[in-house]
């Protein structure tokens, strides 16, 4: 059937179609990312910069310092006990199994020093503050309040962006160390009240299995978490989308990129640190 125009042809592509579609796509998604990663860089790079050149006022300091590290507090120390308690239940059947009971102590106690307490703690911080941070930043753009600070002459970055930064910075190892506390708290409890294990070896073995180094190990990986949180959700309430809908998907995209960051940043902490203790102590090294 002809007709005046020229007929569309609207048969699948073929496979060199798609595959170049594909291609496109990838190509698309690539150049995206490394916009983001461009953008995300040159903010972090302007916070430093801030951060060097002149520090917020005390009282915003303060108060960035309460609303972020003290009011998480509780939330990061019922967690932490409770995730105590859940390693001893997991742990306990196969240690008796071999008859190693008093040993949990060792390995619910290293297991929280170096890898659960950190992540727990940037975990907390990420789905509280984070979102929270996203979203109230993001609303201050939508409702151009950040466009009246830059148009007073203000930096915004240096007035929203360092205060909570720090906060982060400073707070999260605090935060590490009570969920630490809590999870060591709550696994010997529950192994030495419940389970039953007796106390004295369930302490000793504890003792003089861990040392100074995990304890450390945890901390200075919750340093570049809650940097990498920080960055994250302000550069996320920063360019938030217009409309309630961009606040929404500003704050879920911080949490789940703050999340996601901080796996990859455990990873190579953990291999870096690995490496540096086997380098300080050989004798050590397998």
């Amino acid at each position: 059937m002809s007709t005046g125009s020229a007929s569309i042809d609207r048969r699948p592509p073929g496979f060199f179609g798609r595959l170049s579609e594909g291609v496109a796509d990838i190509g698309e998604i690539t150049l995206a990312w490394v916009e983001s990663v461009g953008d995300i860089t040159l903010f972090a790079w302007q916070t430093f910069a801030w951060m060097v050149t002149r520090l917020p006022r005390k009282d915003t300091l303060v108060f960035a310092f309460y609303q972020i590290g003290v009011r998480s507090l509780p939330v990061v120390a019922l967690t932490g006990t409770f995730i105590g308690m859940v390693l001893a239940v997991q742990s306990y059947s196969q240690f008796r199994a071999f008859g190693l009971e008093t040993q949990l102590g060792a390995v619910i106690n290293r297991s929280m020093f170096r890898e659960l307490g950190p992540v727990l703690a940037a975990t907390m911080l990420a789905g509280r503050v984070g979102s929270s941070v996203a979203a109230e930043l993001g609303t201050m753009r939508v409702t151009e309040q950040i466009d009246a600070l830059v148009a007073m002459g203000a930096n915004p970055i240096r007035y929203l962006v360092v205060p909570r930064f720090l906060a982060c910075l400073f707070m999260i190892p605090s935060l590490t160390i009570m969920a630490v506390f809590m999870g060591v708290v709550g696994g010997g409890f529950y192994c030495t009240y419940v389970l039953n294990v007796d106390s004295f070896y369930y302490v000793n073995n504890a003792r003089y299995a861990d040392a100074n180094w995990d304890l450390l190990y945890g901390v200075f990986k919750s340093v570049f978490f809650g940097a990498a949180i920080a960055i994250l959700s302000c550069y996320r309430g920063f360019n938030c989308l217009p409309g309630a809908e961009g606040v929404g998907r500003a704050s879920t995209a911080a949490f789940v990129q703050s999340f996601v960051v901080i796996l990859v940043l455990d990873l190579l902490l953990s291999i870096a640190l690995d490496n540096v203790y086997y380098f300080i102590w050989p004798e050590y090294a397998v």
